[in-house]
């Protein structure tokens, strides 16, 4: 059983009402990730969030790299921080939902890498994406031990590819000090995980091989990303 039931169906002939209740975004099956491995890579690769909650003064939103926890507490926990001066954390309304929004990769699709344009010309323009939500009840964090090591965590995660990491240690401890108390711990305990890849599965083999071949002949690195997503959608047995 997936450990996140939530996500519903990943069948391409389910029927609609046998969608997950708790689904929150609209998200028909094809597609529909649910592989914890999939979203938890997605998550890894695109940390940057845009974090929605509800405050005193309505809707609130920031955008802050969180990293995913799989492990601790059921579905996972998220975890970041924010500045201490974002209102934010100050007006949120406790017991309610808080969303994370991880964006992947995005590029738009012209009908003009189709072959059923040519065929009958029954096609309109699409955007390709990919997102996974997450949400839950927020807490914050105030102790200096939780929010150097969330800081530490962090900047490893995204300096370990260096030859030479920078560490939290190469700074002077008070300078360090200073700024975590700049700062405000965010932890996200997950209650919903959501992932959406759509790249192109709902189309004929035909136009998803148009599709890579029309974005790989644009040579940009965001063209590239997209093409391998819709490469890899393909069934294992057709080639691109």
């Amino acid at each position: 059983m997936s450990p996140f039931p939530c996500l519903g169906h990943t069948d391409v002939e389910s029927p609609p009402e046998l969608s997950c209740e708790t689904e929150r975004v609209y998200n028909p099956s094809a597609f529909r990730e649910t592989r914890p491995e999939i979203l938890e890579a997605a998550l890894a690769a695109h940390p940057l969030a845009a974090l929605v909650t509800m405050g005193s003064q309505g809707l609130d939103a920031s955008h802050i790299p969180l990293i995913y926890h799989p492990s601790e507490g059921g579905m996972g926990v998220l975890r970041g921080h924010m500045a201490r001066a974002n209102p934010q954390w100050q007006q949120y309304t406790q017991e309610t939902e808080a969303l994370a929004i991880f964006s992947g990769p995005q590029h738009y699709v012209t009908p003009a890498w189709y072959p059923t344009k040519k065929e009958n010309g029954k096609v309109v323009p699409t955007w390709n994406y990919l997102v996974v939500h997450a949400r839950g009840l927020l807490s914050f964090q105030d102790e200096p031990a939780w929010l150097l090591e969330n800081v530490q965590s962090l900047t490893d995660a995204h300096e370990r590819s260096r030859d030479a990491p920078w560490r939290v240690t190469d700074a002077p401890p008070d300078y360090i000090d200073n700024m975590l108390r700049a700062i405000v711990g965010v932890e996200l305990k997950i209650a919903g995980l959501e992932g959406k890849w759509k790249v192109s599965q709902n189309r004929s083999l035909p136009d998803r091989q148009g599709v890579i071949a029309g974005l790989q002949s644009l040579k940009s690195t965001d063209a590239d990303e997209m093409a391998a997503l819709v490469r890899a959608s393909l069934p294992d047995s057709q080639p691109s």
